[in-house]
């Protein structure tokens, strides 16, 4: 008998691969696994520093068709890891994050842009320290196939975004510390099950 396998996990794979431009609103669910929100910002004016938030769930619908999306994302702002622990206690206190009084930031996308049936923009809102401000995010490798470990299909991308802290309430060490934030984060999600 002739093995059918690689017909069709191709077969399956493409299918999953044109999720995104299918009918009707496709639901996901972020893996908190492989997606990991990271930040750079300027120090003294000669180096990047790089911190990043372990812990975020979230949910994400795409109707490419109708060129529709939306997308919650929340990171809890206590799973701060600037690689020592007392650096990560000092970005939990009140001068910065402020995480006993705002323990999450939250990212809410209402307007999706997409180029030939996949999301290359997401508009929305950042709150955080109690603050809500618009913010673009750009989507850069988008796509779905089937992973090969469970065999379950997920979609991925690489996201990217530009705030200014001081809008948001953090301005301690402006002259020493850079204004503007770069945020850059791995991005993979589950479909909900209907």
């Amino acid at each position: 008998m002739q093995n059918v396998y690689p017909r069709l996990a191709g077969a399956t794979l493409a299918l999953f691969s044109a999720m995104p431009l299918a009918a009707g609103a496709e639901d996901y669910r972020i893996d908190p696994r492989h997606t990991f929100p990271s930040f750079e910002v300027r120090h003294l004016g000669i180096s990047l520093q790089r911190g990043r938030f372990n812990k975020a769930a979230g949910t994400i619908s795409i109707d490419a068709a109708a060129g529709k999306g939306s997308l919650e994302l929340t990171l809890e702002a206590t799973s701060i890891d600037m690689g020592f622990e007392d650096w990560n206690r000092q970005m939990r206190g009140e001068d910065w994050f402020d995480t006993e009084r705002y323990p999450t930031l939250v990212y809410r996308g209402q307007t999706f842009e997409f180029r030939d049936g996949k999301p290359v923009a997401v508009d929305g809102t950042l709150t955080m320290l109690g603050v809500t401000r618009p913010l673009r995010l750009t989507v850069h490798s988008f796509g779905c196939t089937i992973n090969p470990f469970n065999r379950r299909p997920i979609c991925g991308a690489d996201v990217e975004a530009r705030l200014r802290r001081s809008e948001f309430g953090m301005t301690r060490s402006l002259t020493s510390i850079g204004d503007e934030v770069v945020i850059r984060s791995a991005v993979e999600a589950i479909p909900v099950a209907p």
